[in-house]
């Protein structure tokens, strides 16, 4: 054997080398399958998969929770049908009308119809319910002339009602939106100098701020949804714009729109925007700070001078009284 490897110009060195490289490549060979570029592949298609099911959990499950509080569709067809006998139908079609309940939070097609329904409801509701309570349930004889007179301006109260209360929702949600909107920006500068898109950005943006500002987080997704199906990609940023109601957002659309018009870069611009916004919530929280010893001045004279006359001088009183 040896005389054949010497004739060969090998040895037993040489060989045990040649073997150990083979044994080496094989091994490679045979692990490859399970570490490769195609289990790669199939394992991110797993994840990904596994996130959309995920995402479909979720969103049936949000989707049971708002259809508890939803309304069905007859009365829908109720609400429709009493705004057409009154000729209201060109409101439901009114777009600053629809502008005004996305700004609240209520977007869609049954939202128009709701409000205009309470709208002209609410006053003869509440105008029977008083004259109800002073015929029924009021102690003293009915007053012809006085209670009606009260009904009529609880009608009128009927009547600007549900403008009070959209437009206490929609300052409630505009306060929500500038809280989540610096940190909302600062992630969009990450994302953009990463190298990402906007839609990528603010694919990721919305899925990352969905626990702390979740109004924020439902524009962006449907921002993102715009800029996939709309061909005018600016129409898209200004309905994101008039959604929220917000100056910062404003201006993000503005430099949004004219990166994309004139191929400015989006990074800078945003930083800066991101700076002004932080520096604008942080001005606020000064304008709260530095009003609050006015607004403390009433409570601390109605309540706690008087209990602190009586500390200091009850004691002398009941002294010079006993005296």
């Amino acid at each position: 054997m040896s005389a054949i490897l010497q004739a060969a110009g090998l040895n037993f060195s040489t060989l045990a080398q040649i073997f150990a490289g083979l044994a080496a490549f094989l091994a490679v060979v045979a692990f490859l399958p399970r570490s490769g570029p195609g289990k790669v592949l199939q394992s991110r298609i797993l994840q990904v998969t596994d996130r959309k099911e995920a995402m479909k959990a979720r969103m049936k499950v949000e989707d049971k929770k708002k259809k508890k509080g939803q309304i069905d569709d007859g009365t829908i067809k109720v609400m429709r049908n009493t705004i057409e006998k009154f000729r209201m139908q060109d409101m439901m079609d009114n777009t600053e009308l629809r502008m005004k309940l996305a700004q609240a939070g209520f977007r869609g097609p049954k939202a128009p119809i709701v409000f205009l329904f309470f709208r002209l409801v609410a006053p003869f509701l509440m105008g029977i319910g008083a004259l109800i309570y002073f015929g029924v349930f009021y102690a003293g004889p009915f007053d012809s002339t006085r209670h009606p007179m009260i009904a009529g301006i609880v009608m009128l109260v009927g009547y600007a009602l549900p403008n009070i209360i959209l437009k206490n929702m929609t300052q409630k949600r505009t306060v929500k939106l500038q809280r989540a909107f610096p940190d909302a920006l600062d992630l969009t500068v990450i994302c953009v100098e990463s190298g990402m898109s906007i839609e990528k950005s603010f694919h990721k943006v919305a899925d990352e701020i969905a626990q702390q500002g979740p109004e924020l987080a439902s524009e962006i997704a449907l921002t993102n949804a715009e800029l996939a199906y709309m061909g005018d990609r600016a129409m898209a940023y200004e309905n994101f714009a008039r959604r929220t109601g917000l100056q910062a957002v404003k201006a993000l659309t503005s430099a949004l729109v004219q990166a994309e018009r004139y191929g400015t870069p989006i990074a800078s611009a945003l930083r800066v925007l991101s700076e002004e916004s932080r520096g604008e919530r942080m001005s606020i929280a000064e304008r709260k700070a530095a009003a609050l010893p006015a607004k403390l001045t009433v409570p601390m004279i109605v309540f706690f001078l008087p209990v602190l006359f009586i500390v200091i001088i009850g004691p002398a009183a009941i002294q010079v009284m006993a005296g």
